[in-house]
């Protein structure tokens, strides 16, 4: 195994050292054969900072491969190990401009709670249910 990828494996443990504020993380590649389309992220537990404006998972989609459903694809696949993870319900946030990822996260049960920190804030149902959104 590469360095890259023991590191890859062990940020997803909690106990392995971390800078303060670093949650333990789950990273996942999205392929289609050889072919890279992206990744996702899933953070285990939120920190403060992460609660504010992270979230439990963030993706990208490779530029080339956008407007195809992949990152709709890699968010439902994602909610499942989420709740493995004993997230049952995961904060997702997006930036208010990027309109196509929150189309995304609305087309994966995501509800709209507020904006903080320029970052708009949804709550997605891990087990395919709508999400309430948070306190309710």
């Amino acid at each position: 195994m590469r360095r890259d990828e023991e590191s890859v494996r062990a940020d997803a443990h909690a106990g392995t050292p971390r800078p303060e504020g670093h949650a333990p993380s789950t990273s996942l590649w999205y392929v289609a054969g050889d072919t890279y389309l992206g990744r996702l992220a899933i953070r285990h537990v939120l920190t403060p900072p992460l609660l504010e404006w992270g979230g439990h998972i963030g993706y990208d989609i490779r530029p080339s491969v956008r407007r195809r459903g992949h990152a709709t694809a890699m968010l439902r696949a994602a909610l499942p190990i989420a709740r493995g993870l004993g997230i049952d319900r995961a904060l997702i946030t997006c930036d208010p401009d990027n309109v196509a990822s929150r189309k995304v996260i609305e087309a994966c049960g995501g509800v709209y709670e507020d904006r903080r920190r320029q970052k708009l804030r949804f709550w997605v149902s891990t087990n395919g249910e709508r999400a309430a959104a948070a306190g309710r």
